[in-house]
């Protein structure tokens, strides 16, 4: 048992340094949009939804836009809102022509196969239920930072 620790050991430590050495990091955005977004732009979509999204114009207004600015804040960008439906943004997401989207989703929406869902919060101003936004798919370091955000300015 004890050769085969020594034979075995030394390729997977060898395996262990290399991975840790390529700068990989977890959790990661194939496409970047975490270090695309700090200090630029946050292009944002807007679906009216009551207290949560309000329009006006091209001026998005409401609980979940005042978090996205906020959030946008904290990585020093600024946003740039695109209004249109649901399915329009959640194609946007999918281009890559947007990097969130917020409306009236809640963790029931229909559009979970096509985007990544944040966790639910029911506690945001003007929210009758469990409210999610809207991010592409497999950017998982971007998400992570919009819920770590959200974990800080909502109470549970």
């Amino acid at each position: 048992m004890n050769r085969w620790r020594r034979v075995c050991g030394v390729p997977l430590l060898v395996i262990a340094l290399g991975v840790a050495g390529c700068g990989v990091t977890v959790p990661t955005d194939p496409q970047g949009t975490l270090d695309r977004v700090r200090g630029g732009v946050l292009h944002a979509g807007a679906s009216a939804s009551g207290e949560l999204v309000t329009v006006d114009g091209s001026e998005v207004g409401g609980s979940l836009a005042e978090l996205v600015e906020g959030f946008a804040d904290s990585v020093d960008a600024k946003v740039e809102w695109t209004v249109g439906s649901e399915e329009d943004l959640v194609d946007d997401l999918e281009t890559g022509e947007l990097d969130v989207a917020i409306g009236g989703m809640t963790d029931a929406t229909p559009w979970s196969d096509r985007v990544a869902v944040t966790r639910a919060n029911d506690t945001i101003p003007g929210a009758r239920g469990p409210v999610v936004l809207l991010v592409p798919l497999g950017e998982n370091a971007w998400q992570a930072a919009i819920e770590g955000y959200l974990d800080q300015e909502v109470a549970p």
